[in-house]
């Protein structure tokens, strides 16, 4: 069985059709999905995703790429993270692809999700673009090793995945590792641990192939792990068994 590690299903793409989506799931052994915030405003609706249905878990964070959204603080990241189904904070990180000018705020936003994470000790959802010599010396800064995490939708060179990975993170995929174009993602996969190793669809974007260009869902992490399967030369249930332990060991999911 596979697990998404990062989706977003509260998206309006989504909208009256999650029992097909979770349908669709279990045709395609995938156990479980980890639903994401990224507003405050909006973490109701994840959260009730998640206490509606078993196989979904939540996040509770600020995404970085929301400049005017509500602006967290320790103590409130805390305590919505009390709840038995947030599994971790974010998500949270760096994101200087879209953004221009001063993004101080940026950069003091990911260390309140930090501070947070160690308060609760919760992991961290990390998000990094364009951005990952900041994103990675704010993780040492902050004590992100305290706590660990993942680096989702990984996109990044090898350098950026060690210095992860030696800060007790994890290196999740989403379906952009089977592009055509990328190949030097590939190659990074290939020499991630396979105890650091996690997948994911972020969906509704990023749809694996064969599904490109389409809205995509849970079900098509299990491309992701088939892909992962071939280039690392090994079983795809292999990467299901290992990416799905993976998952419960750092998220201690219920």
């Amino acid at each position: 069985m596979f697990i998404d590690s990062h989706c977003h299903l509260d998206f309006p793409d989504f909208a009256n059709r999650i029992d097909e989506v979770l349908d669709r799931m279990r045709e395609n052994r995938v156990d479980g999905a980890l639903c994401i915030s990224v507003t405050l405003p909006e973490f109701p609706g994840v959260l009730a995703l998640a206490e509606r249905h078993q196989q979904l878990w939540a996040t509770v964070g600020v995404h970085p790429d929301y400049p005017d959204s509500d602006e967290p603080d320790v103590v409130r990241l805390v305590e919505l993270a009390r709840h038995p189904k947030i599994l971790a904070i974010g998500e949270t990180g760096l994101d200087y692809y879209r953004l221009e000018g001063d993004l101080e705020w940026q950069r003091e936003r990911f260390r309140v999700h930090i501070r947070a994470a160690r308060a609760c000790a919760k992991p961290l959802v990390v998000h990094t673009r364009a951005a990952s010599e900041d994103t990675i010396r704010i993780m040492r800064e902050e004590g992100a090793d305290e706590v660990g995490g993942v680096m989702h939708c990984f996109t990044e060179g090898w350098e950026t995945a060690k210095a992860a990975i030696d800060l007790g993170f994890h290196i999740s995929f989403s379906g952009i590792v089977t592009f055509k174009n990328a190949q030097a993602l590939r190659d990074v996969a290939v020499r991630v641990p396979e105890d650091r190793l996690l997948i994911e669809t972020d969906s509704p974007y990023l749809a694996p192939v064969p599904f490109r260009g389409k809205t995509n869902e849970p079900a098509f992490v299990r491309y992701v792990g088939e892909k992962l399967a071939e280039i690392r030369g090994t079983e795809v249930a292999r990467i299901a068994e290992r990416t799905t332990e993976n998952f419960h060991k750092l998220f201690k999911a219920l």
